[in-house]
């Protein structure tokens, strides 16, 4: 019985993943509302990117996996704006008691993204992100065309390949 679940659990997260490559049903951003390192509110649905792709990283503070990817990003995002015109935006899912170390980290690696606060989770939940660090990428069109849910070094250039894919409009791998 035990192996017949996780079969049926595994045929089903290769069905959402080829959903998600085939360009089929392709899922928009869900409306939340999350906060500024300012603390002011801002809603999801305000991101925008005049119809460039978008790259959305989930992390928190506490994962060194998210920090490895969001500053192996930092370090190309330059150029990767000047080829496809994309915006990253990082929002961290860390809780009320650790928020208040969210921006003093971004600030000592000066990243150049918008970086946001999803205290409650509820963006998360909305995404469907179980673990961090979790990233998607949007099309112009504000759908969610590619996703992944792990970082290895040296990630942010299969990142790349799907931006650029996206940015020409074509389906990423």
């Amino acid at each position: 019985m035990k192996r017949i679940t996780s079969m049926l659990l595994l045929a089903m997260a290769f069905v959402t993943a080829t959903a998600f490559q085939s360009g089929e049903n392709l899922a928009k951003l869900p409306s939340v509302t999350i906060k500024t390192l300012d603390g002011k509110t801002i809603s999801t649905a305000d991101f925008k990117n005049d119809g460039k792709p978008i790259v959305i990283s989930f992390w928190a503070t506490w994962c060194a996996p998210c920090k490895k990817e969001l500053n192996a990003i930092a370090e190309k995002y330059e150029d990767w704006q000047a080829e496809t015109g994309v915006k990253v935006i990082a929002v961290s899912i860390d809780d009320a008691r650790n928020a208040p170390k969210v921006k003093p980290y971004v600030e000592s690696k000066a990243w150049e993204y918008e970086v946001y606060i999803d205290e409650n989770q509820d963006f998360k939940r909305a995404m469907n992100v179980n673990n961090v660090p979790h990233t998607f990428v949007l099309n112009g069109n504000m759908e969610i065309v590619w996703q992944t849910n792990a970082y290895v070094e040296g990630g942010e250039e299969k990142l790349h390949e799907v931006i650029a894919k996206v940015a020409k409009g074509e389906k990423p791998e």
